[in-house]
């Protein structure tokens, strides 16, 4: 995502005073400029970002205290599904490995005090329990799929595969409607191993077997086959039916037993590759949204925008932060809040989160790094949120991802969970939007309908979201599927 763009009205004189006057004098020009969208938006929501925040650490601390006296910590919303006396077995096998591993067992849930995100948790009782980017330590929690674990090993490149060990249990036949303690303890036998890659690999081998139904549907047919000869030749003893009524007979019986064995195959072939479908529905992401809806998800949206403008607020420039990288911050709020004025779905509000990543990412990049890191950090931006579902959060890497039915490949940003789905061919839970009727994946939308499929919410283009939105694409997009709803109305 580059960081180059046209400069806002007034920014070179502003740049030219240093960033301090710049960083002044763009800061009052933009709030004076947005405060009635920030009014009409959100105005009794001033305080929730700091909140919000406070939410946060103060949860993350009452966790990390836990684990400093017991790897394993369990809400009490969970006391009766993961009782005291196993969880203490399950530190004590903790213990015995040897293994640096925390069991963090908590609710889930959207708009709580880290967005529902088990991810965003772990950072921040990471961050509570002083541990810096290379203390050695394995995570586990619930994952947002209902049935599965989710695994988190610091640093990244550790020796455990805990992402993929703790993965597969999940998957694994004999792990289905067990207990919590029993999936967490098979997760810690995996992690010990080391062989979490292999693991994974193997509990979900059946979800991509290479033609399964070509297998089966062989041996449908010879079996339909046989059992219709079979029939036919025992027939025509003497003074039984005529050669002509045992013909017809005959031919009813190959026609029925074929047309049976057509529809075994068809069911089967449906069954079998229903796992690889190319996309499916989000289990938690979407099941949340449906029951909270829009609204909480443009709470979310206004939450993070005035958590940003408080950012913004407190930042003080440096002497030597970058201007450019200044302005990309302050371009992407105002930007934010244009798409949030005028969003009407999930894929719009999704924007505002992919705009403010944007910003928090080009500011914190504002400020030189130190002196051996300096050129890697002003050449190499965040890597934009997920492409298949930006709700996912931020992407952990680039992957190469061909769309079904296309010859060429893409290379996109995804966050740990659609990665390890690509990778195993599996179909990565993907952000929908309603088009012509039908709901489809945002991306299959037509570019000019919709600037989140042309961008891929960053993605897809070196350009910045910001600039685009600042120079209108959004505004026409939207005129564009409004004019083209508007037609389809008159139609009918």
């Amino acid at each position: 995502m580059s960081t180059e763009r046209p400069a806002a009205r007034g920014a070179r004189s502003a740049s030219a005073a240093g960033p301090a006057r710049f960083l002044a004098a763009a800061l009052v020009s933009v709030l004076a400029a947005l405060a009635p969208a920030l009014a009409a938006g959100a105005p009794a929501r001033a305080d929730d970002a700091p909140a919000a925040a406070s939410d946060a650490g103060s949860a993350g601390q009452r966790i990390a205290d836990a684990l400093r006296t017991s790897p394993v910590y369990v809400d009490p919303a969970y006391r009766s599904a993961f009782p005291a006396e196993e969880q203490r077995r399950l530190a004590t096998k903790i213990e015995k490995s040897g293994l640096p591993v925390r069991v963090v067992v908590v609710p889930l849930i959207s708009g709580d005090a880290w967005g529902g995100d088990p991810e965003k948790m772990v950072d921040v009782v990471r961050y509570r329990m002083a541990e810096g980017a290379r203390k050695k330590a394995v995570y586990m929690t619930l994952s947002t799929n209902e049935g599965f674990l989710d695994g988190y090993e610091f640093p990244r490149d550790g020796r455990y595969e805990a992402f993929w060990g703790v993965a597969a249990v999940g998957h694994q036949d004999d792990m289905k409607d067990r207990s919590l303690y029993a999936k967490f303890s098979r997760a810690l036998e995996i992690v010990r191993s080391g062989d979490g890659r292999k693991q994974y690999e193997k509990a979900t081998a059946d979800l991509h077997d290479d033609d399964p139904a070509e297998r089966d549907g062989g041996t449908d047919d010879g079996g339909a086959d046989g059992g219709t000869d079979g029939g036919a030749d025992g027939e025509g003893a003497d003074g039984g039916p005529s050669p002509l009524l045992l013909g017809v007979l005959a031919g009813s019986a190959v026609a029925v037993l074929a047309a049976v064995a057509l529809v075994l195959r068809t069911v089967r072939r449906r069954a079998r590759t229903s796992a690889r479908a190319p996309f499916t529905s989000p289990r938690s992401v979407f099941a949340t949204a449906r029951a909270a809806g829009v609204r909480d998800l443009r709470k979310r949206a206004q939450r993070e925008l005035l958590a940003y403008n408080e950012k913004l607020l407190a930042h003080e420039p440096g002497e030597h932060a970058d201007a450019d990288l200044l302005q990309l911050a302050l371009d992407a709020y105002a930007a934010a809040c244009t798409v949030l004025d005028e969003a009407r779905d999930t894929p719009d509000l999704a924007g505002v989160l992919a705009l403010l990543h944007e910003g928090r990412d080009a500011l914190e990049r504002s400020e030189p790094a130190p002196r051996r890191r300096r050129k890697a950090r002003a050449a190499d931006p965040t890597l934009p949120l997920c492409f298949f579902d930006p709700l996912h959060g931020a992407a952990a890497e680039r992957i190469r991802w061909r769309p079904l039915g296309r010859r060429e490949a893409l290379r996109v940003a995804a966050c740990r969970e659609c990665s390890a789905a690509v990778s195993a061919r599996r179909a990565p839970e993907v952000l929908t939007h309603r088009h012509d009727g039908h709901r489809v994946p945002y991306f299959e939308v037509p570019p000019e309908h919709s600037l989140w499929a042309a961008t891929g919410y960053g993605s897809l283009t070196e350009e910045t979201l910001t600039a685009r939105v600042l120079r209108g694409d959004f505004t026409r997009s939207r005129a564009g599927r409004s004019t083209r709803a508007s037609r389809a109305r008159r139609g009918r």
